[in-house]
């Protein structure tokens, strides 16, 4: 890609064309009669150019002697004026003749400006019908030629011009948005310009009224729209299409702008407009743009695409979806404000029919502006609250945002871009404003004050025991599979991860529940990172099967786990209990642990709401839930077998001494007072 801060343009032709000449009128502005044959190359600096950039303006010949020169600058330059004389009609030819299949074989793909110099010796006048239909042939064929200029050196005439093309050619290109053959938008131009019309329909009813099109100019060129501007659009796009323009739905109702954090600035209401209720459609605001690119205006559109985001490609830029948001150790990003806001607005505008819940058909929507919903190989809407007949609720939007969020703050910022919060002209914000980094988690365990909304909890425990019941019913989805639920029991062999709100003392907070399986379980707990990222450990066992609980005990005895809060809990209460194969029962476990015994529950019963509570006081009062730690645990048999160990071991390390110190000489009476004087025994007798 082209350089931004410079351009770079290369003047090529037949020898007595007039390339030095045109490069020597437009420094001069004059003509000047005795001018070398290549004369050097020249730099225009940025405050000089209309489009402020740095312009290097480069001399060739076409001499034979000078084509390794000709081949070096052809594959520098940014741009090429290929030049041919008005009076020289085989110049002309020799453009589609030899000049462009030269630039193919070499692999030059840049913009070609096509010059016509010495307009003045031209015999009769040339309409533009004419020279149209005389280029024509050559930019059919030849689609890196983006114009045709002519001019006279000697008068001089249209020079500035010619380089004024040129640099729109490098800085605002025809070649991506236009197809000069079938006069349409391309591809990419035409699936950008329709997602930033959708961004910019802020009410979503599908049409651009008087306030989103002002706030649209505004965030563009930053100069309101005024209302007789207004009416010239309308009356534009009317002349058209009279279908691109309609009246405003009912419902229809001028966007206010969020309100902006002080260090961002304010956002003001856009100045009143009063033209009639009529917006333009998608088809006017294509036809507009069409129109700007037809009439040479290519930098009106290509300013709009950068605006949101587009790079020369039309792809999204690296540093719009991406931009740098650095996380410290141990702190964890949440949803700010502004975030949560936006979120439930575009909900809102999305929600049709205003039932509280997106259906399918409006989450596919919401998402037409982004690769598609982010969720779905995790299962969603299973992993946050639904309705009864399965659509997301604005409750279960913002907590699986949260969990994104929190899991994966990249994805959040990727989709925030997509979205349009940081290009939304009702928004206009960076989109790092939208997240927010907490302090660490071991300040706040230290300060004794959790200030975070967002927890992560692991859902550790034994194949059956019940953790996925436990990740449904927090969800309010129906249990299935096993004793707690209908059909045949399936192991979980994937990472599942669900999400829902707690009321806690009038503040809603987010729990996140992850449950690992066989396969990642010892992954997970081995990997130290992702173990500071757990707030919670909520340890199940099923009270009915007498092995499970045992496996809890391996677990923590394998595994470095004492340092994160803990909670245990007994499902399947609704079954007999039974006694566990372990030296210690759970609730004496858990009382040398100093905590809480195992709380009793059934996934039969309903939502479970006082577990949830629970466990949202443990990871809002950590401290009060810190193991012990592993020894505390052990049973008497355990401490015996300990005790017995370091006898064995202080036993055979006397014995190894007494060896080496009688190899070395000592008589046992000498080894006994070594001993004496070493570790100060028998002190009063040898006093």
């Amino acid at each position: 890609m082209p350089r931004r801060d410079l351009v770079r343009i290369v003047l090529v032709g037949d020898d007595g064309v007039g390339k030095s000449s045109i490069i020597t009128s437009l420094i001069k502005e004059s003509f000047v009669s005795n001018v070398q044959h290549v004369v050097p190359e020249v730099t225009i600096p940025p405050e000089i150019t209309p489009e402020n950039v740095t312009t290097s303006i480069v001399d060739t010949s076409s001499n034979p002697k000078s084509r390794t020169h000709l081949l070096s600058q052809l594959s520098r330059a940014h741009v090429i004026c290929l030049v041919y004389s008005i009076s020289d009609p085989s110049s002309f030819d020799r453009v589609a003749e030899y000049w462009l299949p030269l630039f193919r074989r070499e692999g030059i793909n840049v913009p070609v400006i096509l010059v016509g110099n010495k307009i003045d010796l031209r015999g009769g006048e040339v309409t533009n019908e004419g020279l149209e239909a005389e280029i024509a042939p050559i930019m059919r064929e030849f689609k890196e030629v983006e114009t045709v200029v002519e001019c006279s050196a000697l008068l001089p005439l249209n020079v500035s011009e010619v380089f004024y093309f040129a640099q729109k050619a490098v800085l605002h290109p025809t070649a991506p948005l236009y197809d000069s053959r079938e006069h349409t938008l391309k591809p990419k131009c035409l699936e950008a310009l329709k997602r930033i019309f959708k961004i910019s329909d802020v009410d979503k009813d599908g049409l651009l009224n008087a306030h989103e099109l002002n706030q649209f100019q505004q965030k563009c060129f930053s100069t309101p729209l005024q209302s007789r501007e207004l009416e010239g659009i309308l009356q534009l796009v009317r002349g058209y299409d009279p279908s691109a323009v309609l009246p405003l739905p009912p419902y229809s109702t001028p966007s206010t702008p969020l309100q902006r954090d002080p260090s961002h600035g304010q956002l003001h209401q856009p100045p009143s407009l009063s033209p009639p209720g009529e917006g333009i459609t998608e088809m006017g605001f294509l036809y507009l743009h069409t129109s700007f690119i037809q009439r040479g205006r290519m930098e009106t559109t290509w300013t709009v695409l950068r605006k949101f985001g587009y790079g020369e490609g039309l792809d999204l830029r690296e540093d719009f979806l991406a931009p740098r948001f650095d996380v410290p150790y141990d702190c964890s990003v949440e949803l700010s404000p502004l975030g949560n806001q936006f979120l439930t607005d575009i909900f809102e505008a999305y929600d049709k029919d205003q039932d509280g819940a997106l259906s399918q058909s409006e989450l596919d929507d919401l998402f037409s502006t982004s690769p598609g919903n982010p969720w779905l190989a995790q299962g969603f809407p299973d992993t946050t609250i639904t309705d009864d007949m399965g659509r997301v609720t604005l409750q279960g939007w913002l907590a699986q945002w949260s969990m994104t969020t929190l899991l994966n703050h990249r994805i959040t910022l990727n989709y925030l871009a997509y979205l349009g919060y940081s290009s939304s002209p009702a928004t206009d914000l960076p989109t790092p404003t939208a997240l927010h980094v907490t302090r660490p988690r071991k300040q706040d365990r230290r300060q004794r004050k959790v200030t975070r909304s967002v927890f992560l909890c692991y859902v550790l425990g034994a194949t059956g025991s019940g953790k996925t019941s436990l990740l449904r019913r927090f969800v309010n989805k129906p249990v299935t599979g096993g004793e707690d639920g209908l059909g045949e029991y399936e192991p979980t062999t994937k990472v599942l991860s669900v999400v829902n709100s707690v009321e806690m003392e009038g503040a809603e907070k987010y729990l996140v529940l992850q449950e690992f399986g066989s396969k990642y379980e010892s992954e997970t707990l081995r990997n130290s990172k992702k173990l500071d990222m757990a707030d919670v450990i909520i340890y199940v066992h099923d009270s009915s099967d007498t092995n499970s609980f045992s496996y809890i005990s391996n677990l923590r005895q394998q595994y470095s786990l004492d340092h994160i809060p803990a909670i245990f809990v007994a499902t399947k209460s609704d079954l007999d209990l039974a006694q566990q194969r372990h030296e210690v029962q759970p609730d004496s476990y858990c009382r040398r642990l100093g905590l809480q015994a195992p709380m009793a529950v059934s996934a039969k019963s309903g939502p479970l709401n006082n577990l949830w509570v629970a466990v949202t006081r443990v990871a809002l009062n950590p401290t009060t839930s810190i193991a012990r730690g592993p020894s505390s645990a052990l049973s008497p048999a355990q401490r015996i077998r300990m005790i017995g160990l370091i006898t064995l071991g202080a036993t055979s390390i006397t014995a190894v001494i007494g060896v080496w110190m009688r190899y070395q000489g000592y008589t046992l009476r000498g080894i006994w007072a070594w001993m004496g004087r070493t570790t100060g025994m028998f002190g009063a007798r040898a006093a």
